[in-house]
């Protein structure tokens, strides 16, 4: 189960891909957009990716059921991810515009980035909402193994979502009257903040949906770090990858196998720690080395069927591509590299998070994808650079 539904993921972000290279102009007229676009895309699936894992682990404890009464499991997590991708979105278009000023690049206006994130945020956000709860339904009632499928898919369907909402929101900037935009942007603002202080502040000692957004929020922002870094990178060598359409197809689907596998290995070692299968040492056990050893089988064919895709793709829609060989050599070797690195970062990210006493689901899976993110992107540039240029 955890292959196929990484190659459906993979296969769903290359097609968000292909959109991506059929949009370069949006990239050209709204300097600092590519930033958004990826620190949109990690974000909505840390924060889905965790509520998977949440969700998961619940039905492994067997505290998990299909109401959504008050006080159930489910609408917990249904009310905390609203909340979070509200206040997230809105710290993402500050945060942006903030590191453009800072490195003294071109960009577009603050009201403009929060607008895009925000606006482009919450539609990719109801979406996947819809899709994460549907998930859980029919793995509750079907008896799936949750952790095996929840992170790739959402990672993928993070991408695919996030993409178009990202640019239809762009689109509005680029057409909308300015007063419109920056009236949006006072009142988004305005709802994104107050749900917030609203959720954090209700009444109830064991409210759960606002202690998820309680512990979730600094390890958030933390990972708006490496997200923005990761945009930093990419939209530093932007003329590279439009120049050669392919790779730009394969980033998206490159970065979403990153999420996935590193999702997947996260998610199944919370559940071991939470049902006491697997102990938190100092260098990983051999339960963890049976985990380690499925995400690497799993990372071999996937990268292979990526790079591939990707130049296929960019044949059919004739965009320019560097070769068949050049693809395939850049997605396996950043892919077995990146497999490397996630393997050994999961597994210190979970087992610290439980040595700190801090809830793996709501720490570990944000904390994975996000450094993940950062890394898979400055690894996969690296070996474009060495290869392909």
């Amino acid at each position: 189960m955890g292959l196929a539904s990484t190659v459906v993921s993979s296969l769903v972000a290359l097609a968000a891909g292909l959109f991506l290279s059929t949009l370069t102009d949006y990239l050209t007229l709204l300097p600092g957009l590519m930033i958004v676009v990826y620190a949109a895309i990690g974000m909505r699936g840390t924060i889905f990716g965790a509520m998977g894992s949440r969700l998961g682990t619940a039905m492994h404890v067997g505290t998990f059921d299909l109401s959504f009464k008050k006080g159930s499991v489910l609408r917990a997590n249904f009310e905390a991810s609203i909340v979070l991708s509200l206040f997230m979105s809105l710290a993402m278009g500050v945060a942006a515009r903030g590191l453009l000023l800072a490195m003294g690049g071109d960009s577009i206006s603050l009201s403009q980035f929060v607008f895009i994130s925000l606006v482009g945020g919450m539609l990719a956000s109801f979406v996947l909402l819809g899709l994460n709860v549907l998930m859980a339904r029919e793995g509750f009632k079907r008896d799936w193994d949750i952790d095996n499928i929840s992170s790739p898919l959402m990672a993928a369907a993070g991408d695919l979502v996030t993409l178009p909402m990202i640019f239809l929101a762009s689109w509005m900037v680029l057409n909308f009257p300015v007063w419109i935009i920056d009236l949006s942007f006072l009142a988004l603002t305005a709802i994104a903040v107050i749900t917030y202080l609203a959720l954090i502040n209700r009444k109830g000692e064991f409210d759960e949906a606002r202690r998820i957004v309680k512990h979730s929020t600094p390890i958030l922002i933390l990972c708006l770090i490496p997200g923005l870094g990761a945009g930093l990178v990419i939209d530093s060598h932007v003329e590279t990858l439009i120049t050669s359409a392919a790779l730009l197809i394969l980033l998206p689907s490159f970065l979403n196998e990153g999420n996935a596998l590193s999702g997947i290995l996260t998610s199944r070692l919370c559940s071991a720690i939470h049902m006491g299968t697997m102990e938190v040492r100092r260098l990983p056990c051999r339960a963890a080395g049976g985990n380690f050893l499925i995400i690497h089988l799993l990372s071999v064919p996937v990268f292979l069927m990526l790079g591939g895709a990707a130049h296929g793709l960019a044949l059919l829609s004739g965009a320019t591509s560097p070769g068949l060989g050049i693809m395939l050599g850049i997605s396996l070797i950043a892919g077995l590299i990146t497999s490397g690195i996630l393997s050994l970062l999961c597994y210190y990210i979970a087992t610290g998070a439980t040595c700190l006493d801090l809830n793996p689901d709501d720490h570990s899976i944000p904390l994975a994808t996000s450094t993940m993110d950062m890394l898979g992107t400055v690894v996969f540039i690296g070996v474009v650079l060495l290869l392909a240029v």
